[in-house]
């Protein structure tokens, strides 16, 4: 992660919004301020480099000839070794897999989902000409102070001038973004999420903040609303306030599952993505995955990793991995036709996603239906070509992937010959 050093705020650096509150300060002061995870960082890699993949625990002794120096020839001892395997064997499959989803604990690891990249490259893009404009005589080079109204009003605030908010403004300027998303204008809506957008991305005292003053009830109905942007500034808002841990309950009982499943299905690309996310962030409570399954969240995020951008389908994939460590949620991903977009996954080189593929695959495989529809779509075929094509990493997920599919299955072992 990309650590942030504190930053100087002054009481004349955000004019803006001060003079609407209190008088100003004619002195500078060093603000110490907690730093929550950068949203321009928080999309790191699902895995390091092949030479760092460990496993931990009991699985590691386990697969020691296979994680060390995975060869040909170990390759074909272990797939030898399994077809000719006892169905006695099988009294370890449920240890197994339990083995199995703990090696692949990284993979669920939230570092690994969205980021708030979208709204900083729009902002950067709709920036007017950075010419130098001649200053008249006798201008004061300080922006004058805008009525609080126009703080909502303006579009381009960058993400400095956001977070230099000094804490004793930041209260009431939450509250006039909160005001705003109740308003009858949907620019000033619009406007009003972009900016507790902002306030919510790198700061957790400021998702603390925003948690507790109201404002994830406002931005729920904005999850729906017509408008794509200002849907993409509410779901990405309560994205980022997801990321502190009293804000995740708040946003559940306020609602939010299904509003985020209506943004995940009828949203732009990047609102899809980050409802995504956001359904993840909720589903790192246990409590939340069966309610987040029964709201319909599956069938959209198989939708996502069907025909979504290779971000998208890496954010479904995190969220469908962290869904279907439950029951239900493996059964529903089966239904909603996971498995055949997964086995495709598999096959795709350079794309960065067979790995995290196999490992949603190897949940769903903990079930029958989901052992049944991998053999079906050809998922054994795939697996094996990526022992032998695969990278390292690849080729050990594949190792135990079959081992799963294989270790109750005669048939299945016979598949491999």
């Amino acid at each position: 992660m990309v650590s942030l050093e504190d930053s100087h705020s002054t009481s004349n650096r955000f004019p803006l919004t001060r003079n609407c509150y209190s008088p100003s300060s004619t002195t500078s002061s060093k603000i110490s301020r907690n730093i929550g995870r950068s949203m321009r960082t928080i999309r790191s890699n699902f895995f390091q480099d092949d030479n760092s993949c460990t496993f931990n625990g009991s699985v590691a002794a386990k697969s020691v000839c296979v994680s060390e120096n995975l060869t040909d020839s170990v390759i074909d001892l272990r797939l030898g070794e399994l077809a000719s395997r006892s169905p006695k064997w099988s009294k370890q499959s449920s240890e197994q897999e339990q083995d199995f989803l703990e090696l692949s604990h990284a993979f669920s690891d939230f570092s690994a989902c969205s980021s708030d990249i979208s709204g900083e490259l729009q902002r950067l893009a709709s920036l007017p000409s950075m010419a130098v404009v001649p200053q008249r005589e006798g201008e004061d080079g300080d922006p004058e102070p805008e009525p609080c109204l126009g703080f909502l009003q303006r579009e381009n605030f960058s993400t400095e001038i956001i977070e230099s908010i000094s804490p004793e403004d930041l209260q009431p300027t939450v509250k006039i973004c909160i005001d705003g998303l109740q308003s009858s204008s949907i620019a000033v809506k619009r406007s009003a999420a972009a900016k507790l957008r902002l306030l919510a991305k790198n700061r957790s005292d400021n998702r603390v903040l925003i948690g507790e003053s109201g404002a994830v009830p406002a931005l729920i109905p904005l999850l729906r609303s017509t408008d794509p942007w200002t849907q993409e500034h509410a779901v990405t808002a309560l994205l980022n306030l997801s990321l502190h841990e009293s804000n995740k309950v708040i946003i559940t009982n306020a609602g939010a599952v299904k509003s985020l499943v209506y943004a995940l299905k009828t949203g732009t690309e990047t609102s899809k993505q980050n409802a995504a996310c956001a359904l993840m962030s909720l589903a790192l409570l246990e409590e939340n995955k069966t309610s987040i399954g029964v709201c319909g969240a599956i069938p959209p995020l198989v939708s996502l990793l069907l025909n979504g951008s290779n971000r998208g389908k890496k954010d479904a994939l995190t969220t469908l991995y962290k869904l279907c460590s439950i029951k239900p949620n493996k059964e529903r991903a089966v239904t909603a036709g996971a498995v055949k977009p997964l086995v495709a996954l598999v096959a795709e080189q350079g794309t960065g996603l067979a790995e995290k593929a196999m490992v949603v695959l190897s949940s769903l495989a903990g079930i029958q239906e989901g052992k049944d529809a991998i053999v079906e779509e050809g998922g054994i075929a795939a697996l094996v070509e990526a022992i032998e094509d695969g990278s390292v990493k690849g080729k050990e997920f594949a190792v135990l992937t079959l081992l799963q599919l294989c270790v109750e299955s005669v048939r299945n072992r016979g598949l491999l010959v």
